[in-house]
């Protein structure tokens, strides 16, 4: 070997094992976060960015752990301020991939007003919304996303608030893309995780997870197989809505009513059906309320998992750095010429 020539080495091939850090999960056993977490790990790899090029970020509760549990770089923040954290990581930084894990409680109480705020200005992040309906970390107290009527520890005789339904709520709220899974379904939760790392803008994947302490069996009507198939939407862009063991039950639209119906029965082809459509903001709000009515049997509506809503549109980040631009390429002159700006007055 001469001293021209050269060896390149190629980048090493990363597994799951690689993004697994030295700390030993502090969850319950049974707890739905395990299963998130391992996604995660699994989900790294294939997103071929560099392990010093990741960052999570947390607030407080037992999902905002997570960060000590991934070998990348990581914040655990305060309560609630998860999200304007990696706002400003993101905005200075935008070449990172960062993530955001919360909770109902972290992301929807406290921080529920950065929530709205980070949604309607689509920065570039990635957010993991653990939902268990309760607040685990602090023993049991209703969240804002806990059933009406649950007994806790904070309501005694019963949750009479009304709770968030956080597809319409996130909707509602101008963000770009909203996606719902569960934390049994391992591969389907992988695949929702990578879309989501896919979209430019602020993704919202909402993960339903057990609390096995304080809230155990939350979730059980999308977990037994019995249960699953007659209750469980899976949405697939281009696809008509079907469900049920057999997949004989679609959903039409009558005006703006989504009606279930008997494809057997009823002579229907997949052409009759309601075609899922990531894009349609109208429709994605009617699935986003399909969550209100399943325990009303003369509303029920399945529960929508998937993507419920994509929309491609610029960023936060990009719309700054083309206003810094623009203004660079004008020239602001000096500090007291800026500060005087195009407009003055004297005083005489």
């Amino acid at each position: 070997m001469t001293d021209n020539d050269t060896t390149i080495t190629a980048p090493p091939v990363l597994t799951a094992k690689d993004f697994a850090s030295d700390q030993e999960p502090k969850w319950c056993p049974g707890c739905g976060d395990h299963a998130v977490l391992q996604q995660l790990k699994n989900l790294m790899p294939e997103l071929g960015v560099a392990k010093e090029n990741i960052v999570f970020i947390s607030g407080i509760g037992c999902s905002s752990r997570l960060p000590y549990y991934m070998a990348t770089y990581g914040v655990h923040g305060i309560h609630g301020r998860a999200l304007p954290m990696a706002s400003g990581l993101k905005t200075s930084r935008p070449e990172l991939s960062v993530w955001v894990a919360t909770g109902d409680g972290d992301a929807l109480s406290i921080g529920g007003n950065h929530f709205i705020h980070t949604l309607r200005r689509n920065i570039d992040l990635n957010v993991v919304l653990f939902n268990n309906e309760i607040y685990g970390l602090t023993k049991g107290q209703y969240s804002p996303t806990t059933k009406l009527g649950l007994r806790t520890v904070t309501s005694p005789s019963g949750v009479i608030d009304q709770p968030f339904n956080t597809a319409a709520l996130s909707i509602g709220s101008g963000g770009s893309f909203f996606a719902r899974a569960f934390d049994r379904d391992g591969k389907f939760l992988r695949s929702v995780l990578k879309r989501a790392a896919q979209h430019k803008g602020t993704s919202l994947v909402e993960v339903y997870q057990n609390c096995p302490i304080f809230n155990n069996g939350a979730f059980e009507e999308f977990a037994t197989p019995e249960k699953k198939a007659e209750n469980t939407l899976y949405l697939e862009h281009g696809q008509p809505l079907t469900f049920g063991k057999d997949k004989n039950k679609g959903i039409i639209l009558d005006g703006l009513t989504p009606v279930i119906v008997d494809i057997t029965k009823a002579k229907l082809s997949p052409d009759d059906l309601w075609v899922h459509n990531e894009a349609d903001i109208n429709k994605a709000s009617i699935l986003a309320r399909f969550a209100d009515n399943l325990s009303d049997s003369e509303r029920f509506l399945p529960r929508p998992f998937g993507i419920l809503y994509a929309d491609n549109r610029v960023t936060y980040e990009d719309a700054l750095t083309s206003q810094i631009n623009e203004a660079q390429s004008r020239g602001c002159g000096t500090l007291e010429e800026l500060l005087k700006g195009e407009h003055s007055y004297e005083i005489k």
